[in-house]
């Protein structure tokens, strides 16, 4: 895959019900009200690739049959490969690129669901698989949205019809236990920098939940702190 050139590659990361999509549209919006170029990319892309489409199929349930967490991680990686022109042209167009999920979220619902001994080796081969395997750029910050997984289920359930399932909660979404050990896989990684620099946002203060906006400005915040000119 092409390198990224100049572009700045953001990841927003977190469990499900984090509110992730918000605050990647958020901070495009910032970015680009204040002359800097930014798009957003959500993954995994549904409509647009095979790894997207088998994906969709298997959280709503209409594959006959279980994945293996190595399987699973597979198609989350293809659905990326597939989109490696996508996301140079991104990035050839913009100063930054925001990624609604992208390899971190792989690493850390598959490692969720292996014996807890074998998640940070699980976490490695993924990586080896979606960076030195298929090409994928590491993104130069990501960004975990720390939110408690009570809250998180609350917002699952306010969400947007999506493309692939009528249901109210997916497969992934509806397993309460995997989501707690997703948020635990998460902090793992952001404590030890996997997959490159981490910073973390709360989106709860003072026991309420954060706005959009305010979301939004710390991790353009965190951005900045990051940029290698700085």
């Amino acid at each position: 895959m092409p390198q990224h050139a100049s572009a700045f590659l953001l990841a927003i990361e977190g469990g499900d019900g984090a509110g992730k999509a918000t605050a990647a549209a958020g901070v495009a919006a910032q970015l680009n009200a204040a002359g800097r170029t930014a798009t957003v990319l959500s993954f995994p892309r549904y409509t647009h690739t095979l790894g997207g489409h088998v994906l969709g199929d298997y959280l709503a349930g209409r594959l006959p049959h279980t994945a293996s967490p190595r399987a699973m991680a597979t198609l989350y990686a293809l659905d990326r490969l597939e989109s490696a022109a996508v996301i140079a042209a991104a990035a050839a167009a913009h100063e930054v690129v925001v990624f609604d999920r992208y390899i971190a979220s792989n690493m850390a619902y598959q490692a969720a669901q292996v014996p807890a001994d074998d998640a940070r080796d699980l976490m490695a081969w993924i990586a080896r698989l979606e960076v030195d395997q298929f090409g994928l750029p590491v993104p130069d910050l990501s960004v975990y949205l720390d939110t408690p997984a009570d809250i998180a289920r609350t917002l699952i359930l306010q969400k947007r019809s999506r493309s692939y399932t009528d249901d109210a909660l997916d497969a992934y979404e509806a397993d309460f236990a995997l989501q707690t050990r997703v948020r635990t896989n998460y902090a793992l990684m952001a404590a030890a920098g996997l997959l490159g620099r981490w910073a973390t946002v709360p989106t709860i203060a003072a026991g309420s939940l954060r706005s959009p906006l305010e979301i939004a400005t710390m991790i353009v915040d965190r951005l900045d702190d990051a940029r290698p000119d700085r």
